[in-house]
């Protein structure tokens, strides 16, 4: 008979002991390798840059502060606070005529989303800036009467900025309300049927109860909404709205620096979007919370944290 000896084995008080099994983690050398390789390519393109007299850095330089490029920066930046504002308000509304049980609402909100999703934006924004070709005033009256309470010529009236706005709200409110009526429907109808048992009316029901928690699924989708606004008030340069690109516009028209102003404009849009994407990052932790999302650890935060760790490790050993 043969006798099979358990690695454990007894101490002298009697109790059985297993011993310590060490852990060695699975080595992946092709992930090391293309991590590397693709170091040495962004190190060899960096430099390859660095070293390009055909940049020009000294032109860089020279109008990466310029007055010119912080009033196309102030243009931007309300342009896509506003717009965003714009674009959630009006989506809101929106997106609860779509769940209405009114077919006239349900269907108007139904031809805005397709109206405005689709047809280029571009498209829109040169539209809204030439709107005085198709009518000469704006007038607000009674229909089919003379009566006018309000008339203003639309060249006075729809400025360049102004007509950017507009594009970009409208054009945000129709991604908008998809994202508000996802939110919407993602929260349980029991919790609607709840508070209407308690005597809440839909209104007071969709403000008080549906949209708090619709706000876990709106949150992350709206913070990547407001990055892609931020770069997508550059397409306004075709109607001269003063932005940041149509000033980089204003001025390699006169210099012919066309490469040298690019570079301005994308480090400071690369500036504004990453400021912006710390207090997305931050939502969507928080916003998350509950869910297999929040359990997730970039690879970033598990390298830092496990030379943290580390390094703990170390010092203990040390004043041991």
């Amino acid at each position: 008979m043969i006798d099979i000896k358990s690695p454990a084995h007894d101490t002298p008080t009697g109790t059985t002991s297993t011993p310590d099994l060490e852990i060695v983690p699975v080595r992946n050398y092709g992930r090391w390798i293309a991590a590397v390789a693709s170091l040495l390519a962004l190190v060899g393109l960096v430099g390859s840059l660095a070293k390009n007299d055909n940049l020009h850095w000294d032109v860089v330089g020279e109008y990466l502060f310029a007055d010119l490029i912080f009033d196309g920066l102030a243009t931007t930046l309300w342009l896509t606070a506003a717009a965003m504002l714009l674009g959630l308000a009006l989506g809101t509304l929106i997106a609860v005529m779509r769940l209405s049980a009114s077919p006239v609402l349900y269907g108007l909100a139904n031809a805005f989303v397709w109206v405005f999703r689709g047809t280029p934006l571009l498209v829109q924004i040169i539209f809204w800036g030439y709107a005085a070709a198709l009518y000469k005033y704006v007038k607000i009256g009674i229909p089919f009467t003379d009566v006018t309470f309000f008339q203003a010529e639309t060249n006075s009236l729809l400025t360049p900025a102004i007509a950017a706005l507009l594009a970009l709200g409208l054009n945000e409110a129709a991604y908008a309300s998809e994202i508000v009526r996802a939110g919407i429907q993602s929260v349980d109808p029991g919790q609607a049927e709840a508070a209407h048992s308690l005597g809440m009316r839909p209104a007071l029901t969709m403000r008080r109860i549906v949209l708090p928690q619709a706000m876990r699924v709106i949150i992350p989708p709206m913070g990547n909404e407001t990055i892609n606004m931020l770069k997508m008030t550059a397409l306004v340069s075709v109607i001269s709205a003063h932005d940041l690109m149509s000033n980089i516009q204003d001025v390699y028209a006169q210099n012919y620096q066309v490469i040298p102003m690019l570079v301005v404009a994308s480090i400071w849009y690369l500036a504004l979007v990453t400021l912006l994407s710390l207090p997305q990052a931050w939502l969507e932790r928080r916003y998350g919370r509950g869910t297999a999302r929040a359990g997730y650890v970039s690879p970033l935060r598990r390298l830092l944290g496990g030379t943290a760790e580390r390094l703990g490790k170390n010092s203990k050993e040390q004043n041991r």
